[in-house]
C-alpha cells in the first residue's frame, strides 16, 4: 500500500499511464510493460532491457518497411531513386520528432528533464519509433500497419507537400558552393561527453571560415543541422542564379 501511495505521489500511477497511453494509441494496450519501456529514454535508465533503444531499432525498421510499401503502391510508375528520396522525407528525424510532439508523446515519455542537451536532440522522434516497435510486438504486423496509416502517415505525413520539400540541406549547400567556386567542408570542432553520451559540434566551413554550426549526438545529424543553419543564414542568396 505504501509503495502504491508513493507511485501515485510521484505521478507513476499505472491507471493514469494506461489512460494517457490509450489516448495516444487509440486502443487499450495489452502488454503495458512494453510501452513503458518504449517510453523510457536512456537518460533515466542505462539498462538495455529498461530503455527504448532496442525497441527504437525495431520500430525504425518496421516504419521504414511500411512507408516503403505505402510509396510503392502510391507511385506505381516512379523509379527507385524517387521512392527512396520520398521515404527519406517521410521518416527523417526532424519530421518524426514533430509528429511525436503533435501526438503528445512528450507528456508520457520518461526522460531526464534536467538534461539541457536533450533539448537539441530528437528523442521524441526516436521514442515514436520505439512506440511503433512496442505496437508491433503487442498487436502484430497487420494491425500495426493499419495503426501507422491511421495515426501517423495519413494525419501527419502530407505527401503532396513533401514532394516539393527540400530536406537535404547539405546537398543544396554543396551545390551552391560549387556554383560559386567556393570550398565547403564540414568539420567537427568539438566532441564532449554529456550524461554518458557523446555530443558533437560540427561547423559548416566555407573557404576555411565557419558559416554555421550544428550540435547532435552523432556527426551525421550535427552536420545536417549545421547545413540547415547555413542555408537559413544565406537566405535568398542560395537560390540566386549566377
Amino acid at each position: 500500500m505504501l509503495l502504491q501511495f508513493f507511485k501515485r505521489l510521484l505521478g507513476f500511477s499505472q491507471n493514469d499511464f494506461s489512460k494517457e497511453l490509450s489516448q495516444v494509441l487509440g486502443y487499450r494496450a495489452r502488454t503495458l510493460h512494453l510501452y513503458r519501456t518504449a517510453l523510457t529514454h536512456r537518460s533515466v535508465s542505462e539498462s538495455t532491457d529498461a530503455n527504448n533503444e532496442r525497441l527504437e531499432y525495431l520500430g525504425d525498421a518496421i516504419l521504414s518497411a511500411l512507408v516503403a510499401d505505402y510509396l510503392f503502391k502510391r507511385y506505381p510508375y516512379r523509379g527507385e531513386g524517387y521512392l527512396t528520396e520520398m521515404r527519406s522525407k517521410m521518416v527523417n528525424r526532424q519530421q518524426l520528432n514533430e509528429i511525436a510532439l503533435r501526438m503528445g508523446l512528450k507528456k508520457i515519455t520518461r526522460y531526464n528533464r534536467t538534461d539541457s542537451s536533450l533539448r537539441i536532440s530528437h528523442i521524441f522522434g526516436n521514442t515514436l519509433e520505439a512506440l511503433i516497435g512496442a505496437v508491433y510486438l503487442d498487436i502484430g504486423y497487420r494491425r500495426t500497419e493499419k495503426w501507422v496509416m491511421k495515426k501517423i502517415i495519413l494525419p501527419h505525413m502530407f505527401v503532396d507537400d513533401l514532394e516539393t520539400l527540400e530536406i537535404n540541406h547539405k546537398n543544396k549547400l554543396y551545390g551552391w558552393a560549387t556554383r560559386n567556386g567556393s570550398v565547403l567542408e564540414f568539420e567537427t570542432i568539438e566532441e564532449k561527453v554529456e550524461n554518458g553520451r557523446r555530443l558533437f559540434t560540427v561547423a559548416a566551413m566555407l573557404n576555411g571560415e565557419s558559416l554555421a554550426v550544428g550540435k547532435a549526438f552523432n556527426k551525421k545529424d550535427a552536420s545536417q543541422l549545421a547545413a540547415q543553419a547555413a542555408v537559413e543564414k544565406l537566405g535568398a542568396k542560395i537560390n540566386e542564379p549566377l
